[in-house]
């Protein structure tokens, strides 16, 4: 961009190699007056250069070299953009909308290495050392497949706003559904991302190709959308891949020994919880989840929560339960860190509160379809018939006898 100073012309240079600007700046001392400051100061700089240094400038030809191309930002300064405020409407559900049919990843050529036998099971809470006291938050991020579950910017920031860590339980359809967002999570250094199938299905209910694909496809999903995000994590490289989720959650929390096989033959752990908010039921406040899930965490509890749209207060309970928290001496980790600080309490089975509880789902449409209310016949009225009529033909009347006396009787 050329700028003119004093009244001095602009000039453009045509040549065939492209235009380039030269501005030539003249002083013209004629306008001036004799006793004008402006003219004092030039008759003073006039003196004191050579008179080479007065000589006008020839214009500075165009520079010939190639250009060179953009450089490209790096992995923090790309970082700096990351993470755009939550937005309004992020958190609700929406089904049946068109966004929500998406491809499934290709998944056929995932080479998989199977957990070791020891760390085989469902991971309930880990046991620490005396006197350490950790504890992880996990929010499930799922979604079925007829609809767009939400985002709940608000549980995010706050874990942000509070430098907390926390594991993030991410069906593969989510993240394809909400790609930007996936992008920022997977990058933010205080993330932990694992696996929840692919579109929140009962593995227990699934056939072979179906678990499989409930397994595999959210790994590749998860490594396509993190590898076409802008946000990358300030510790690795722009082009490094997003690391492999080695933790799995079961949908419903429900299990049995060939689904649980699978998943750690796929090398996932199997991470349960043993303190839930209940935060899926509009009907409970964050009142109610704060004073139900604080007496049950202990030193290496994994705590359940959802941030998908349907922890419907869990935004309003979650910077209490970490004040709190916080006050009574605990520190925050992400599971990984949980398991690497102690031993993990592993069952044999998925549970709830106890064994059994989750067997429920197996039905579980067929409950929901029991509870309502079936159809009933229309009811009868009461019809009110008339009084018998007797249909009898009338009987022929009597002949009249003459009586004895001539008279009729």
């Amino acid at each position: 961009m050329c700028t003119d100073i004093n009244a001095n012309a602009c000039a453009r240079d045509e040549n065939p190699a492209g235009a380039a600007e030269t501005c030539a700046f003249r002083l013209d001392l004629t306008i001036m007056s004799i006793d004008s400051p402006r003219f004092i100061l030039f008759a003073a700089l006039a003196l004191a250069l050579p008179a080479s240094a007065l000589a006008e400038t020839p214009p500075v030809p165009p520079q010939t070299t190639s250009p060179q191309p953009a450089q490209q930002p790096t992995a923090p300064h790309a970082a700096a953009i990351c993470p755009l405020p939550s937005r309004a409407g992020e958190k609700l559900v929406r089904k049946n909308v068109p966004e929500a049919h998406v491809a499934m990843p290709d998944y056929a050529d995932l080479a998989t290495v199977p957990v070791a036998a020891e760390l085989s099971g469902s991971i309930r809470r880990v046991e620490l050392p005396p006197g350490k006291k950790l504890v992880a938050l996990t929010f499930d991020l799922c979604e079925t497949p007829n609809e767009v579950a939400g985002y709940d910017g608000e549980i995010v920031e706050t874990l942000r706003a509070e430098h907390v860590p926390a594991t993030f339980f991410s069906g593969g359809h989510w993240a394809v559904t909400h790609a930007a967002r996936f992008g920022e999570m997977a990058a933010d250094g205080s993330f932990e991302i694992g696996n929840h199938t692919w579109t929140h299905a009962n593995l227990r209910l699934a056939d072979p190709d179906k678990l499989k694909r409930e397994i595999l496809a959210p790994i590749a999903a998860f490594a396509e959308v993190a590898g076409r995000s802008t946000c990358h994590r300030p510790d690795a490289a722009a082009d490094a891949p997003m690391p492999r989720p080695r933790l799995f959650r079961f949908p419903f929390g429900a299990c049995n020994p060939a689904t649980m096989k699978a998943v750690n033959d796929a090398g996932m752990l199997a991470i349960q919880w043993d303190v839930a908010t209940d935060d899926a039921s509009p009907f409970r406040s964050a009142d109610m989840i704060v004073k139900d899930t604080l007496p049950h965490v202990r030193p290496g509890s994994i705590i359940l929560a959802h941030a998908n749209g349907r922890g419907y207060h869990t935004g309003s309970a979650l910077p209490r339960l970490i004040r709190e928290l916080k006050r009574r001496g605990y520190e925050f980790v992400t599971v990984s860190e949980l398991l690497a600080a102690g031993r993990p309490v592993i069952a044999a089975s998925c549970y709830d509160e106890r064994p059994g509880d989750t067997d429920k789902y197996d039905t579980w449409g067929l409950h929901k379809a029991a509870a309502l209310p079936k159809p009933q016949p229309p009811a009868a009225i009461p019809i009110k018939l008339p009084a018998a009529v007797d249909t009898r033909p009338p009987a022929a009347p009597r002949p009249i006898e003459p009586g004895l006396n001539g008279r009729i009787n």
